[in-house]
């Protein structure tokens, strides 16, 4: 068996000296940085061609097939965004309609623009992170949620769902794998960030063996392999295959990285042989962290019973800083601290809440560091409400005053290029905007072009201003360009 990083590491030492592209000719003494460029190729001889794999690329891709129990799988160089925008593209004609999840990545949003789709919206039940906190958490998306919009939209031609999302919450797949194949039209998973999903009993099984007909892991996310890799898997005879490779081809660059592609093949490689190791330690030392963190008094280690355990989301609801004037102790000011007084660098923060990311690359010193910080952040702390009743899942209610009005898809915008004027964001309730807004990351829209802006949404997006973060998305910082017409 031929693996891509030992392949380019005997090129490395073969003595062939290279006539050809990268202009660096696989030498870092120019630059005098540690960069791979001793393993950085272009399609020689002998080392495949990702577009046409018929040889050591073929065969990489078919091991992550078996490794995640897929029909097909395809190597991503251009992360899960292409993976996304080619299963969409792919699976609908122009001017389809799509059902998909509110809370979807914003490149499901480029593809539904790119095919001029008119977009069906699913919008999950939000789930509070905190006791006094208003919903703020994207929630699962139901089966039953499904087949009530395709009940009344029998037009649909794909339906995509984000699960687990951003915030870790996990939908049950199956269930709609199961209620979108009754209408013989495909399922796109985005489970870009279960890549870790099936690999121990701790986790859930992959969208692939839930029935999902695409399947889009981020490698990079929470496996060891480089940024920018990602995974299409492809299933069954629904989805059409044909035209997804099609969409690859156009979209993926043909001069795909090789050390990108090395990256993969050495993290599926790591799959197979040392998987049981990796994953019993990596939960061993994830269920340790939590029951640790489970004796905080003032922040609070939230999860709920669909929920992909990786993921440390610590609410600062409740919380109150103290120290000159009694304040709320903020999501983003835990962030700031973790960063600066201690060291450690979280994925993100929310108001209410901030996330840690874990992965099997993670160490027991690394875990043990964010222990003790949490655990001293929590001793400065007083809480504003002591009632220990509070259950985290208790507050789940679907808010409609968060969602907005989808008066055009956002395919249509572009017959108003005169009808706009750019106003405050928070003064756009009632308008129709024309673009996007959404804070990074996730990249998940607040705002999407064609929507009536509700006053909830800008409700939202203040809180969010107010407690340090940015609104990307809008050409002019804190503006939005909207109909001027409403």
């Amino acid at each position: 068996m031929e693996y891509l990083y030992d392949k380019l590491k005997k090129l490395e030492y073969s003595g062939i000296y290279g006539f050809h592209m990268p202009g660096h000719k696989r030498n870092g003494l120019l630059t005098g940085v540690k960069l791979p460029y001793e393993i950085d190729i272009t399609e020689i001889d002998g080392f495949d061609d990702l577009h046409h794999a018929e040889g050591v690329l073929r065969d990489a891709q078919k091991r992550a097939a078996m490794a995640y129990h897929a029909d097909e799988t395809h190597y991503l160089i251009n992360g899960s965004t292409v993976g996304l925008l080619s299963a969409v593209l792919g699976c609908t004609q122009r001017g389809n309609s799509i059902l998909m999840a509110r809370n979807c990545h914003k490149s499901v949003y480029n593809a539904v623009f790119l095919n001029q789709l008119r977009p069906v919206y699913i919008y999950p039940e939000l789930l509070s992170s905190g006791r006094e906190a208003e919903a703020d958490l994207n929630g699962p998306v139901t089966a039953e949620q499904i087949g009530e919009a395709l009940q009344k939209n029998p037009d649909i031609a794909a339906v995509v769902i984000t699960s687990p999302t951003y915030d870790g919450i996990i939908s049950d797949v199956h269930a709609i794998a199961d209620c979108v194949h009754r209408w013989n039209i495909p399922l796109i998973l985005d489970e870009a960030h279960g890549a870790h999903f099936g690999f121990h009993s701790y986790f859930p099984k992959n969208g692939n063996e839930m029935g999902a007909d695409v399947v889009i892991h981020s490698l990079h996310k929470t496996l060891p392999s480089l940024t920018q890799t990602a995974l299409l898997h492809m299933n069954g005879n629904i989805a059409d295959r044909e035209r997804i490779r099609m969409y690859l081809g156009i979209l993926q660059s043909s001069s795909p990285s090789y050390v990108l592609m090395a990256s993969m093949d050495e993290c599926i490689r790591l799959l197979e042989e040392k998987r049981e190791e990796i994953f019993n330690r990596y939960v061993d030392m994830l269920q340790s962290t939590r029951e640790q963190l489970k004796s905080m008094e003032h922040l609070r280690l939230w999860e709920c019973p669909v929920y992909d355990y990786s993921k440390l989301l610590i609410s600062t609801d409740g919380s109150l800083i103290t120290e000159e004037e009694t304040k709320k102790y903020t999501g983003k000011q835990l962030y700031n601290d973790l960063r600066e007084k201690y060291l450690l660098q979280l994925e993100m923060a929310a108001p209410n809440y901030a996330i840690a990311m874990t992965a099997p690359g993670d160490t027991a010193v690394g875990m043990s560091r964010l222990i003790a910080a949490l655990n001293e952040i929590d001793g400065k702390l007083a809480k504003n409400n002591e009632d220990e009743s509070y259950n985290s899942f208790d507050g789940c209610e679907k808010l409609t005053s968060y969602i907005n009005e989808q008066v055009y898809s956002s395919g249509e915008m572009y017959k108003f290029t005169n009808k706009a004027k750019k106003i405050y964001i928070q003064e756009s309730s009632g308008y129709i905007s024309k673009e996007y807004a959404y804070i990074y990351p996730p990249g998940i829209p607040l705002i999407v072009p064609g929507e009536r802006i509700s006053e909830g949404t800008v409700r939202q997006i203040i809180q969010y201003q107010q407690t340090g973060f940015d609104i990307q998305g809008t050409l002019e910082k804190g503006k939005i360009e909207v109909l001027d017409n409403g």
